[in-house]
């Protein structure tokens, strides 16, 4: 063991984060003798996994690595404050300061008290000596004994004030330490070193290069969206938490997406059998069908409540911070700028009032950060200031985007719904007819002028058999939808005037036979 009486700082350099975890690369020179000898580096986080420790030497002469592990110690807590400490051991660290402050004020206060005692004993006998002499001095003598005695009481009112303060102090004190007895442990710190053993064939300098993973580490895709006139300003940053027990200061970090605890063989193939079985008469006379809901991207995206995980598209994704980056163990979230860049958006004002009677600004963008945005958060920003916050779903290079930059707020829409049932008495078909009225409305402010145009979405059921038919009257819509996609979504640009209002009707059937139940 090498007999230095401190280890070799062993820093931490460059940090490749993970889902959750980290890989952590550390590196030092060392100065090797000829021989074989066992080197003491760190301190080093305990957290650090035994066997993932992999050790590499870089020197002019030949130098083996024999041996890497790490041993842990517990340390006790130095009596210094820390950023750790509760509101309660703070508060124990003033009041143990302030006693301490007082214990001197009263010192001093008996020192002086001491020597006002023995100036008036001098006075008393000079008085009585003077007296003696035939020394009539009595207005002197008045006044002398009058200072004096102003001086005793001064002192005395601050110690009784010196006094009861301490008192106070020393019960408050005296419960804070019951309480945290009762609440909190000092445990000790447990810290850890690395043992690394060598062979040299000639003494000189020689790099380490020493990685392994650490827990208590993770991160997360974050973006900020700056929203001016038909400009969109896209900042990519990385949200980054650890509590690994030391800080990362100055380190190259590089954002991986791979799970290394996930499994790498494929799964067990099991058997599935299929059989055939004739129907039976009643299911060849009926057909059950059933209405179901579906998702389409075409409404826009669905919001994601709080923070995601890592969704890279089923391909490892990896990032890097352009420059070093410090990242305290205090389990806070730390945001790592990324990349940004602009481009030109365009601005819809949408709206599906069967999902909400708002008319949506939603913005679409290409993908120019030259890398894949993965799903995560967006704080949405407009040149009045921040607006609210979105969702981004993962989007390749150069992929289109969108996002929805919150509601209007002199836009509204209402929604009527009717429906009839026919059924023929020689066909025996069922007929439902149903209606939906739009209404919607643009409040204007005074002075405002300019026309605005809202795409406006309503959607049809769609059929997957033949027994069920649907189709859209457009002799009765009004006006006729501008489109129907094959998902059943029919779209109407309206343009509104300032202060406009404009109707839409539309009207479609689902015709269904006398064998479908469920209808």
């Amino acid at each position: 063991m090498s007999t230095a009486p401190e280890p070799i700082p062993l820093p931490v350099t460059a940090v490749t984060c993970l889902e959750d975890r980290a890989h952590v690369e550390r590196t030092a020179e060392l100065a090797l003798e000829a021989g074989v000898q066992r080197l003491r580096l760190g301190p080093v986080s305990a957290l650090a996994v035994d066997r993932t420790l992999h050790a590499e030497l870089t020197a002019p002469h030949a130098a083996t690595v024999l041996d890497v592990r790490i041993v842990r110690s517990m340390r006790p807590r130095g009596p210094r404050p820390c950023d750790d400490d509760s509101a309660l051991r703070r508060r124990l660290k003033d009041l143990e300061a302030e006693l301490e402050d007082l214990g001197r004020r009263r010192d001093r206060l008996l020192t002086r008290l001491d020597v006002v005692g023995r100036l008036a004993a001098d006075l008393l006998r000079e008085i009585g000596e003077g007296a003696g002499f035939g020394e009539t001095e009595g207005p002197r003598w008045h006044r002398e004994l009058d200072r004096v005695d102003a001086e005793r009481a001064s002192h005395d009112e601050r110690l009784r004030a010196v006094d009861a303060r301490s008192a106070a102090l020393n019960a408050e004190l005296a419960e804070i330490r019951r309480v945290m007895e009762l609440a909190e442990e000092e445990p000790a710190e447990l810290i850890g070193h690395i043992e690394l053993t060598v062979e040299a064939t000639a003494a000189g300098p020689a790099g380490l290069r020493l990685s392994h993973l650490t827990p208590c580490a993770l991160w997360r895709p974050v973006y900020r969206a700056v929203l001016d006139g038909d400009s969109l300003t896209l900042e990519t940053d990385a949200t980054v938490w650890q509590r690994t027990g030391e800080d990362w200061s100055d380190v190259r970090l590089t954002l991986s997406t791979a799970r290394s605890a996930a499994a790498t063989g494929p799964p067990r193939l099991g058997e599935d059998r299929l059989t055939l079985q004739d129907r039976s008469s009643a299911e060849r006379r009926t057909v059950d069908v059933e209405l179901r809901e579906e998702d389409v991207a075409d409404l826009g995206p669905t919001p994601v409540l709080g923070l995601p995980g890592v969704d890279d598209g089923g391909e490892v994704r990896v990032l890097s911070a352009p420059a070093p980056v410090s990242v305290p163990a205090d389990g806070r979230a730390h945001r790592v700028p990324l990349s940004a860049f602009t481009t030109t958006a365009g601005i819809e004002y949408a709206c599906a009032p069967e999902l909400s009677p708002l008319v949506t600004q939603v913005v679409r963008f290409d993908n120019l950060s030259g890398h894949a945005l993965l799903a995560g958060p967006v704080d949405l920003v407009r040149h009045s200031g921040f607006s609210g916050r979105g969702a981004l779903e993962f989007t390749a290079p150069g992929a289109p985007a969108e996002l929805a930059y919150g509601s209007r707020d002199d836009h509204r829409v209402t929604r009527r719904t009717e429906e009839t049932r026919d059924t023929s008495a020689i066909t025996q078909r069922t007929l439902v007819t149903r209606t939906v009225r739009l209404h919607l409305s643009r409040f204007s402010t005074p002075g405002e002028d300019g026309d605005q145009t809202v795409v406006l979405r309503e959607r049809i059921p769609v059929s997957e058999v033949s027994a069920v038919q649907t189709r859209v009257r457009e002799d009765a819509c009004s006006p006729a939808p501008d489109t129907v996609d094959a998902d059943g979504i029919a779209r109407w640009n309206l343009v509104l005037p300032p202060g406009g209002r404009r109707t839409v009707t539309l009207v479609y059937e689902l015709s269904a036979s006398a064998k479908v139940n469920g209808l």
